[in-house]
């Protein structure tokens, strides 16, 4: 049986595909087309999930959608009724897409995929859920969901026993923990449903003490916070309900300043309110976790929704509240809901008891040695090529010892925003200058950010104060931990302001080159831990093919890049000006 899940004509297109209830692929749309958060229809990502499995569109059982439109647009027509006429402008921009696209998905997907078979349509925070819970290894679990807005909802507490999810409370439009995040992401001069990460990172630069944070105490004037952890906020502080902008003048006047230009310089006034944001969504979080946690007297926790990839919180959950343990889905956002309806299909609504756990998120195209060759070869692109891994390994981790900056391309893509050692570039973060050399020579990043360490799953408890056992979303990047002061200068480049790191656990059943090279790297430096940010540069998402990793290269100045068992030099290929037109793509 094949079930594909589609997710799209919002945020973060994706697709899925099951083959008899298991994961064998998924993908955003976002890496073949090169347009970061993509929301058009992802053909591309369906096109790949078919050519996986040697299948037409015929095979495929059902189709689910990762959202019920009319629900949606419902809420569209009420919240702008009840804002009317401040909703007007608002109002007449959206209509064409919803007309176009979004009501009409039904005959969308049959005249592009040229399906016949059902659709079926899950809601947002259902989706979201199963996206976590069938895919976790609990079989019973309290499930809490948090993001912007699904159709209604934007926070649902619930339960998951076996292959069934139920939701016991919601909280809805307008009142929105995720938008309220986005709506201070905004006012910093950050885009949204994009930089809301760099707030977070942002974050730790402020005054985290909420008595003497002034921006703290006038947030916590917005929301009104309940024993359960529900929430309801004074609208009169936001747009978002019937403007495509968010922040409300009340809000520039309580924060003291108008939103931030982007080309401004970023104040200690702006790292303040970053921090008190941090510190209320926190503190809601808990408050909710812990509530979770009465209702359902279970240990394990399932997080889902856009907020699941707030990081900083994440790491905390274990220590403020009673449950011991936890997971989240690598995509937890809304890339990661064409997974969560697929799975939903599977399992709950036709009832299939088995199932699948998704240990390792790469799920996304590979090429073979076979492949990478052709590409180079037809490029008169030079190269080392190595017939032993072991070989590759220790040349690989000499030149990164050495403070190169390595491109490394290795198997299926990761599933998620985050990479996770196929498509990453990685460098020695022993050197206290690299955070520096890394932001000029290839990411043209923010200097406030951090990057990330990863570390062979083993070792981690030596450098990090882990929660034990050690969780299992630390593999997927999706925990900030302390890193251990007698470590602080040792590793300069990984540790941040406040001495944390969100790291990346890496167990070697998981991807054996990745756990193998760090190793390595360990032998020559002493420390086993590698810098791992994603292989991309500012703007763009992660690279996805040969061309991707090749063309970033070039573009940037990234030393070399490993490609399966192939080794490119840049300064080996700099024969002529530098032209992207002139590679050939396939």
């Amino acid at each position: 049986m094949y079930i594909l899940g589609i997710s799209c004509f919002y945020h973060d297109s994706s697709a899925t595909l099951l083959k008899d209830g298991i994961v064998v692929a998924a993908v955003q749309e976002e890496r073949f087309t090169r347009k970061k958060h993509d929301t058009s229809f992802p053909e591309n990502a369906i096109k790949y999930c078919l050519e996986s499995q040697d299948i037409s569109i015929e095979e495929i059982d059902f189709i689910g959608f990762y959202e019920k439109p009319l629900l949606k647009f419902e809420r569209l027509l009420y919240q702008h009724l009840e804002t009317f006429p401040l909703s007007y402008k608002t109002f007449l921009s959206n209509m064409p897409s919803w007309f176009n696209e979004k009501l009409r998905i039904i005959k969308i997907i049959k005249k592009k995929l040229k399906y016949k078979r059902d659709i079926l349509f899950v809601e947002h925070h259902m989706a979201h859920a199963a996206a976590s819970f069938l895919l976790s290894p609990f079989k019973k679990a309290a499930i809490l969901t948090i993001d912007g807005v699904g159709e209604w909802t934007t926070t649902a507490y619930g339960v998951g026993e076996e292959n069934d999810i139920k939701f016991f409370k919601e909280i809805k439009f307008p009142s929105s923990l995720g938008l309220f995040y986005s709506t201070i992401t905004a006012y910093l001069g950050f885009s949204v449903n994009n930089s809301e990460y760099k707030v977070m990172g942002l974050s730790p630069y402020g005054d985290a003490n909420k008595e003497t944070n002034v921006y703290y105490k006038k947030l916590k004037q917005i929301i009104d916070i309940k024993e359960d952890g529900s929430y309801r906020f004074d609208m009169s502080y936001f747009k978002y309900n019937y403007s495509n902008r968010m922040p409300s003048k009340k809000l520039c006047n309580l924060l003291g300043g108008e939103i931030r230009n982007p080309k401004d310089e970023i104040t200690q006034r702006h790292k303040d309110i970053s921090a008190a944001l941090q510190l209320i969504y926190e503190e809601v979080l808990f408050e909710m976790l812990n509530h979770l946690y009465k209702e359902t007297n279970c240990e394990n926790l399932i997080l889902a929704g856009g907020c699941g990839l707030n990081s900083v919180a994440n790491g905390k959950i274990l220590e403020n509240t009673p449950f011991k343990n936890l997971w989240i889905n690598p995509d937890a956002g809304d890339g990661g809901t064409s997974m969560g309806v697929a799975m939903y299909i599977y399992n709950t609504l036709l009832g299939n008891k088995k199932r699948f756990v998704l240990n390792d998120a790469y799920l996304g195209p590979g090429f073979t040695d076979g492949e990478i060759k052709i590409f180079l070869d037809r490029n008169d692109i030079t190269y080392s090529e190595f017939k032993d891994e072991k070989e590759l390994i220790k040349k690989v981790s000499k030149l990164i010892f050495d403070d190169n900056v390595v491109g490394w391309f290795q198997g299926r893509m990761e599933w998620g925003p985050r990479a996770l050692g196929a498509r990453s570039i990685l460098s020695n973060p022993c050197n206290p200058q690299m955070q520096e050399i890394l932001n000029l020579k290839v990411k043209h990043r923010e200097k406030f950010r951090p990057f990330a360490p990863v570390v062979c799953e083993d070792d981690a408890l030596k450098y990090f104060k882990c929660d034990t056992p050690i969780p299992l979303p630390t593999d997927f990047m999706l925990m900030v931990y302390p890193i251990r002061k007698e470590w602080h200068k040792k590793i300069p480049s990984v540790t941040h302001v406040d001495g944390s790191g969100r790291l990346q656990t890496i167990r070697r059943n998981q991807n054996h080159l990745y756990y193998d090279l760090i190793k390595d790297f360990g032998k020559l430096s002493g420390i086993p831990i590698l810098i791992n940010t994603s292989f991309n540069i500012r703007g763009e998402p992660i690279v996805c093919s040969p061309f991707d990793a090749y063309k970033c290269m070039m573009g940037t100045g990234i030393d070399c890049l490993v490609m399966g068992n192939f080794l490119i030099k840049r300064e080996d290929n700099l024969r002529d000006a530098w032209d992207s037109e002139k590679i050939a793509k396939d």
